[in-house]
């Protein structure tokens, strides 16, 4: 939440990510029965979108150091204040936003368009989207605002021109500005940029990786029809197209019953065509698969595009929810939502896990509450406050099984089912005691990057596959048993 009002403070929302070295590359990426893939084969769109990629780089390096000087400047208001953050942002920014009007949405509509034509329908189906981009402008102002008054009685020295990254680890120390007395370094620009940079690299390596797979099925796909002399167009057409089964009327009506409610309305008989095209496409797209797969099979491909290391975090589990040793090998640090159907049906799976490894594993649950859960945040310090009368594990579960009666009388009433202290639990639920502890958890789950819930970590490192089966893998592989 505090990194979430921090963004709107630089007055900048942005999509942007960090980038700290795009890794060198092999001149060779790829060996396909003797023929070489370098570098130089990558498709021109596809080096333009990393070229973009990186030219975002720098403008997020600086937006950051921006963001760093900003939230220096606002604590320290909030000190002097005696109070948060968040309540000064409130106060400076959201509480003087003015909701716009369907007149403003409409002259900032018209004003898109000068030649006249009457595009009323267009208006409103794109009505929302205005009215959010006139309240973003509009925080955006009052931010810089806050941001220039904050700035203009305090001591800032930007000491560099452009917030470049760490060519070597001692670089990190190297001070990129001063805030009354206080450094921020290119250490601290790099560990908030961190989830940025990892997905930057992740989203790099997943366009040359898709690049690198088109072009080694090219050449194997060339090298089978100069085999068989004949065209590439002629093979596609004897392996895919002549073998792709017609879709049936009964399957096209299947399709359309089971997304009925996608079709917005539309009857069977005006989107049969449309339908008939993707399930025909999809049976194409398998058997294309499929051949791949064979031509694959028999060949001697050697390739040498590696994907990024993952990175380790340190996420910190001082009092938190836990069960098991502190000193277990192996930690496991879940950011959840009680509202999210997800993360209700992952829960089994943690118990069963932590269960069967009987205390060589410890549980460290953090809180994320979506806001598109409106209970979810509420539902978070309710549970907190169970676990200040050490409830905690048996209050998360009475939540994970009425994710869909979340409100405050209820999350009382699972209170006086779990016998606790409803004068205190109340007291606590009420008055917000947790609510900084809530916000701590998504300040944390923002710094290492969360998008959604639930997201685990091993160790400090995401676990992608979250089946029993794949994390009994992961942890095994960490516990060096060997299983």
């Amino acid at each position: 939440m505090k990194r979430f009002f921090f963004l709107i403070f630089i007055f900048v929302l942005t999509a942007s990510a960090g980038f700290a070295q795009d890794a060198p590359l092999p001149d060779v990426l790829a060996v396909v029965n003797g023929v070489k893939i370098t570098v130089n084969d990558f498709d021109v769109e596809t080096s333009a979108r990393i070229e973009e990629l990186k030219r975002q780089v720098v403008e997020a390096r600086k937006l950051e150091l921006d963001l760093q000087i900003n939230s220096m400047l606002l604590e320290a208001e909030a000190k002097k204040r005696g109070v948060t953050t968040s309540k000064i942002l409130e106060d400076e920014v959201l509480t003087k936003v003015k909701q716009p009007t369907d007149a403003d949405a409409r002259k900032y509509f018209n004003a898109q368009y000068t030649d006249g034509t009457d595009r009323s329908a267009q208006f409103e189906q794109v009505k929302e989207r205005i009215m959010a981009h006139l309240l973003g402008e509009q925080r955006q102002a009052l931010a810089k605002q806050l941001a220039d008054r904050l700035r203009s009685t305090a001591e800032v020295k930007v000491l560099v021109e452009t917030a470049t990254p760490p060519s070597k680890p001692a670089d990190r120390g190297r001070v990129f500005a001063v805030v009354n007395g206080k450094q921020i370094t290119s250490g601290d620009v790099e560990d908030s940029l961190q989830p940025l940079i990892v997905g930057v690299q992740e989203e790099i390596y997943e366009l040359r990786r898709r690049d690198l797979n088109r072009k080694i099925n090219d050449v194997l796909l060339a090298q089978e029809a100069q085999k068989r002399q004949i065209t590439t167009r002629a093979l596609l057409d004897a392996e895919v197209t002549a073998k792709a089964p017609s879709i049936t009327d009964a399957q096209a009506q299947k399709f359309y019953d089971d997304n009925k409610e996608k079709m917005r309305g539309g009857a069977f008989a005006d989107v049969k065509p449309q339908i008939v095209s993707y399930l025909q496409n999809a049976e194409m797209d398998k058997l294309r698969l499929t051949f791949a797969a064979t031509l694959h099979k028999n060949a001697a491909v050697q390739d040498f595009l590696v994907a990024p290391p993952p990175p380790v975090y340190e996420i910190a589990t001082d009092d938190q929810p836990a069960i098991g040793d502190a000193k277990a090998k192996v930690t496991l640090v879940e950011f959840t939502d009680f509202q999210c159907g997800t993360c209700g049906q992952f829960q089994p799976v943690l118990d069963r896990v932590v269960k069967e490894y009987n205390g060589r594993v410890r549980l460290v649950v953090r809180d994320y509450p979506l806001p598109q859960h409106t209970n979810a945040f509420k539902a978070a310090e309710a549970a907190e406050a169970a676990r200040e009368q050490n409830k905690y594990w048996e209050y998360a579960a009475k939540l994970f099984s009425n994710q869909s009666a979340l409100e405050v009388e209820k999350l009382k009433q699972y209170a006086t089912d779990l016998a606790l202290d409803r004068s205190k639990f109340d007291a606590a639920l009420d008055g917000g005691k947790f609510k900084q502890h809530v916000q701590r958890d998504l300040r944390d789950g923002n710094r290492v990057g969360i998008r959604g819930t639930p997201t685990l970590f091993l160790n400090g490192r995401q676990v992608s596959d979250r089946s029993y089966e794949g994390l009994k893998r992961a942890i095994d592989a960490a516990l060096g048993s060997g299983k």
